[in-house]
């Protein structure tokens, strides 16, 4: 576990969500991995804007946390999967409402018109 969420822990444990989960894609992370195992240039491109060093600092965390886990397959080139862990997926109810209040955050904020089941950004 991260110093910062060891400290988190002394606080109360809305903090240790936060330390945990707080930080550039991370929530996004674990969205996409909730459909299953992917590779590193997989989460790349469902994460376009992260750019790689960034990805590859909030994966490591998440990998601390015991969030998530990484996976070195002994092949040349090596390959490299990210999954989910038990704990990991104890946070999908957590995702799935921030995803549909994000959603409804943006559609109420003018931010995205609302197309039938589709959103479109205006």
């Amino acid at each position: 576990m991260r110093l910062p969420v060891q400290r988190a822990v002394e606080v109360c444990p809305v903090e240790v969500a936060v330390s945990v989960l707080g930080g550039t894609w991370k929530l996004t992370l674990i969205k996409h991995l909730a459909e299953g195992e992917r590779r590193f240039g997989e989460l790349g491109r469902l994460v376009p804007l992260a750019n790689r060093k960034t990805l590859t600092r909030q994966l490591r965390e998440l990998e601390e946390d015991g969030v998530l886990v990484r996976t070195v397959h002994p092949e040349v080139p090596p390959r490299v999967e990210y999954a989910l862990t038990d704990l990991g997926r104890s946070l999908m109810p957590v995702v799935a409402a921030m995803d549909a209040w994000g959603g409804h955050f943006a559609q109420v904020s003018g931010l995205v018109a609302a197309t039938g089941d589709e959103q479109t950004t205006v």
